[in-house]
């Protein structure tokens, strides 16, 4: 165990956990939602600080990162915990365990120090790392150190996130980070709480901080049939994009397949039609880069020219096809908010 960052000491030897916006109160010998933070005597503790359950080099569009050196490799690293519950999760052995079997301490992991993760990821000729798989605001003490090493060492620093991470959270990373795509799951309030056991806005408030600190973001939406897809909530969605964030911002809509799911296993999956209804969405809002994803060989998921139509990224899979790095349309010089 570590002692955790970001809380305050309270009466009785409970504590405020100030690391995301639940702003847990943990009273002594018990564990904030996410599971991974645990209150011993009035300290709070990291439990699983080093305890890595994912160390493996991906394609960096698996992330999904379309716009951020493509065509690159990236190494993901995880830990056990997430502080949201969503009943979509697809990842929700190593997110949601901890909180099913309350492990406490005895977190599964490989202890593995900032200096080897470095090492592993020059190894695998990787040019970044990749904070994934389950929420990375859950083992900020280790994230931040392999974070700060991994700037000093010419590695680029990715997050995956669902967003909800506290301000102090956010101004700890930021010096450190590179690019962020960020789960903007829903668009209401009623079915954030619902299905994520959270809510909308210190997301929306984050993307629009993260914005104005010139962090590069690419945002992704699961489109859950009769979750997502309603009031408007992709309309919403699009809108807030395009107003807040940037029409040259990168939108992935994904497929949901309720097989891998954590608990929607009753739902359908979503149809291609629902798929290309919420496409046309964020093109009708006038967002340039609209892609679909966990789609087979779709051409949505190529990157063509918004204002000529040439195709410059071509997607089969992993497998990209790219002409040069200059950012820009090879037909017409565009920018097409390619780093």
């Amino acid at each position: 165990m570590q002692k955790a960052l970001l809380y305050k000491q309270s009466k009785n030897n409970s504590v405020q956990c100030e690391l995301c916006n639940h702003f847990c109160r943990i009273d002594n010998n018990c564990i904030g939602f996410c599971g991974a933070r645990k209150n011993i005597g009035g300290i709070l503790y990291s439990l699983n600080y080093n305890k890595l359950v994912a160390l493996n080099s991906d394609p960096i569009e698996k992330k999904p990162f379309f716009h951020y050196m493509p065509d690159s490799l990236t190494y993901s690293i995880s830990a056990m915990g997430c502080n949201f519950s969503c009943l979509n999760c697809q990842n929700w052995q190593i997110s949601q365990l901890n909180k099913i079997e309350r492990l406490d301490e005895q977190f599964p992991g490989k202890n593995i120090n900032p200096k080897k993760i470095i090492d592993l990821a020059r190894k695998e000729k990787c040019l970044s790392i990749s904070y994934t798989y389950t929420e990375p605001t859950v083992f900020l003490e280790t994230a931040l150190p392999i974070m700060k090493l991994g700037s000093k060492n010419g590695l680029k620093n990715l997050w995956v996130s669902n967003g909800f991470m506290s301000r102090s959270c956010l101004d700890l990373i930021i010096p450190y980070l590179d690019a962020i795509n960020i789960d903007l799951k829903f668009f209401s309030e009623t079915k954030y709480k619902k299905i994520a056991n959270a809510s909308l806005k210190p997301i929306l408030d984050n993307l629009k901080y993260l914005k104005s600190k010139k962090i590069f973001i690419e945002i992704t939406t699961l489109l859950i049939p009769g979750e997502t897809n309603t009031n408007k909530q992709l309309e919403k969605i699009a809108r807030f994009i395009y107003t807040n964030i940037g029409k040259n911002t990168p939108w992935h809509i994904s497929a949901f397949s309720p097989e891998i799911s954590y608990k929607l296993l009753s739902k359908k999956a979503s149809s291609m039609e629902e798929l290309e209804v919420a496409y046309q969405i964020g093109k009708n809002a006038g967002l340039e880069f609209v892609y679909l994803g966990n789609v087979a060989s779709d051409t949505r998921e190529n990157t063509y020219c918004p204002k000529c139509g040439f195709l410059n990224i071509e997607r089969q899979g992993y497998i990209i096809t790219r002409d040069d790095n200059s950012g820009l349309c090879q037909n017409c010089n565009y920018n097409l908010n390619i780093l």
